[in-house]
């Protein structure tokens, strides 16, 4: 697979102290990505070229594309002049049905809500998580969000990228993935979570950006009844969350978080259940 640059350092003309003076910093790289499949390209995405069979793969499950990575046969990515081309091809059950959802497609569609085909699917029926056992302590969460802070090198480095990471009871954090765009880092972490065999329900997803909707709906996809966060929910969210039957907290800083729904699978040193139910 190729290899893309990640950051760039770039000359500037920074104040400190009251003074001007010349300098250099990293900043993030953003590229156009595509998505197509069987040739046809599905959406374009502002994102770091980085991770790129993991966000072909959480990209294609959040979006409800397909249900399990073994649908995809095989991911090609393709340098262009000015962008990244991921060349998908999905099992032929799984393309045809594609292939039917385009012809009702009912316009052009933005960032973060790709593919969608009317204002009812951009507020959709989110899957239900409610009876998924996980339960995090009190400690956990604080030590979930911990975690992530010390595992995002690309923000380390520039300061200027979202971050998500997938939670795991007893074992940390399993999986961290980066970019300049919220949602691109939550599909990256999506997919590689399901590469390496972890079940949504089995963890929490962690993330530095706010909570809109559009988070809560892929983390309730993957079936995590968990989403924690270091920004605030919007108002849709938390009522999606609520809607769901998944635990939302955020504005996690240091020890203390405020938990908007789903308070009940919070406690000070409470048996931890995994499943389903």
């Amino acid at each position: 697979m190729p290899e893309f640059s990640t950051n760039t350092k770039v000359r500037e003309t920074a104040r400190r102290n009251g003074r001007l003076s010349d300098g250099e910093r990293f900043v993030p790289e953003e590229t156009p990505i595509a998505f197509s499949y069987a040739g046809s390209t599905h959406a374009v995405m502002m994102a770091t070229p980085a991770d790129l069979e993991d966000f072909a793969i959480g990209f294609s499950l959040t979006e409800g594309i397909i249900m399990d990575p073994a649908e995809i046969e095989t991911i090609d990515v393709e340098a262009e002049d000015k962008g990244i081309d991921l060349q998908i091809r999905l099992s032929d059950e799984q393309n045809d049905a594609l292939v039917a959802r385009r012809r009702h497609m009912a316009g052009p569609v933005g960032c973060g809500l790709c593919g969608i085909e009317s204002i009812e699917q951009a507020v959709r029926v989110t899957p239900s998580v409610r009876t998924s056992t996980l339960t995090l302590s009190e400690d956990e969460v604080v030590e979930a969000v911990r975690l992530l802070n010390g595992q995002q090198p690309l923000h380390m480095v520039t300061r200027a990228v979202h971050g998500a990471g997938f939670y795991v009871p007893g074992q940390g954090l399993i999986a961290v993935r980066e970019d300049v765009g919220r949602h691109n880092a939550l599909d990256k972490l999506v997919g590689a979570a399901r590469r390496a065999g972890h079940a949504g329900h089995s963890g929490a997803v962690v993330v530095t950006s706010r909570v809109s909707v559009e988070m809560v709906q892929k983390t309730a996809i993957i079936g995590s009844p968990f989403i924690i966060a270091i920004s605030a929910p919007t108002a849709l969210a938390i009522r999606t969350a609520e809607d769901a039957g998944m635990t939302l907290i955020a504005l996690v800083r240091g020890d203390e978080f405020e938990i908007f729904t789903g308070a009940d699978r919070i406690g000070a040193g409470a048996e931890r259940r995994l499943g389903n139910g």
